[in-house]
């Protein structure tokens, strides 16, 4: 029996910008700022010695701005911005050093890190769109300045660079889809429980923190349902654990039929599951959760000739009415699931008192 999968948490990073989260992406944003900082004040040295006044004030004011940036970026709301900045501003710079006066020939080798910096920190679709529009002005502004080559060997040389700087763009680009992919997979596999293809407890976790988070924000409500699943290990003692697991599948696959896209599921461990319901509240979240608990005793799982009937007891609570954290909730949810267990199971326990 197969069960929807969960996405993999990216709500740090919604972007998706190069397939890191967002503590990663910053601690990447800040190295390159550092790295990049220390490149320009060695070449503002460099252009001080041979007299460029100008350009070495532009690279010392650049080199204070990266160093402020790896102070500032771990405070910052959105990186991505910080991205943005760093790379089109860096992105320019290198065409001016290959248009500018008594520009040497091999600052053109300096395109090569358009695509590898705009693939690494934006990822493969906006890292192209980035890279490329560059890198043909790059190599107009190059021929605009040296012209075409007159002999076969400048022709060469030109073929020779021109392939390099095509080859590292579509190297890059494969390189980054099946790095990104594989990161997704390896994402999807640490939120998912492998047995029942739902969320895991720590994803739970985590999405329950993210949604009381952005109820707080948006001053919203939503419910958090705990269920227990009854009588379950009487399922494994009669049926053995390869049934017990099937039951489980059997009853995600039911939960998830019925949730809405905007809703959450997660295995909290054993026989023992959470819904997270957004933008509602308990009036209306209880005939939902009243139709699941129906569903659930009345499609028993097929075994052969047989069927294996299953029930299960929910408690729900509601944000700010129930509790004002993750914690307070979830405890609430949690009494109200083992006062259902104490009236005889198979019930929805709602309030602090039955109804």
């Amino acid at each position: 029996m197969r069960v929807k999968k969960v996405p993999a948490d990216n709500t740090a990073n919604p972007l998706g910008l190069g397939g890191l989260g967002d503590a990663e992406q910053r601690s990447l944003i800040r190295l390159i700022f550092l790295a990049t900082a220390i490149t320009l004040g060695f070449f503002a040295l460099l252009q001080l010695s041979q007299g460029n006044f100008v350009l070495s004030m532009i690279e010392i004011l650049a080199t204070t701005l990266l160093l402020w940036g790896v102070w500032r970026i771990p405070q910052a709301r959105r990186p991505v911005w910080w991205i943005a900045a760093y790379l089109l501003p860096l992105n320019s710079f290198m065409i001016y050093i290959i248009v500018v006066r008594d520009a040497s020939a091999t600052a053109f080798v300096w395109v090569y890190m358009m695509p590898v910096m705009s693939y690494l920190m934006l990822g493969r679709k906006i890292g192209l769109l980035l890279a490329l529009p560059f890198m043909l002005i790059a190599t107009l502004g190059y021929l605009y300045r040296f012209g075409l080559p007159a002999g076969a060997t400048g022709t060469m040389d030109l073929a020779n660079a021109l392939t390099c700087g095509i080859l590292i763009l579509v190297f890059v680009h494969l390189y980054e889809q099946r790095r990104a992919a594989a990161q997704q997979a390896l994402a999807l596999m640490a939120d998912t429980d492998a047995l029942t293809g739902v969320a895991n407890r720590g994803s739970f976790q985590r999405s329950l923190d993210r949604t009381v988070a952005e109820a707080a924000r948006s001053h919203t409500s939503f419910v958090l349902v705990l269920l227990d699943v009854d009588m379950f290990k009487q399922v494994n003692d009669r049926w053995g654990h390869a049934i017990g697991d099937a039951a489980l599948q059997h009853i995600c696959h039911l939960l998830s039929a019925r949730l809405r896209q905007t809703d959450s599921i997660g295995r909290l461990g054993g026989e023992e599951f959470g819904l997270l319901l957004r933008h509602t509240d308990l009036v209306a979240a209880r005939p939902i959760i009243e139709s699941l608990r129906l569903q659930l005793s009345q499609k028993p799982l097929p075994v052969g000739d047989e069927s294996i009937s299953l029930t299960a007891t929910f408690g729900m609570a509601e944000w700010r009415v129930d509790g004002n954290s993750a914690d307070e909730l979830f405890r609430r949810a949690d009494e109200r699931l083992y006062r259902g267990k104490a009236l005889g199971r198979n019930q929805l326990v709602c309030h602090d008192v039955l109804n």
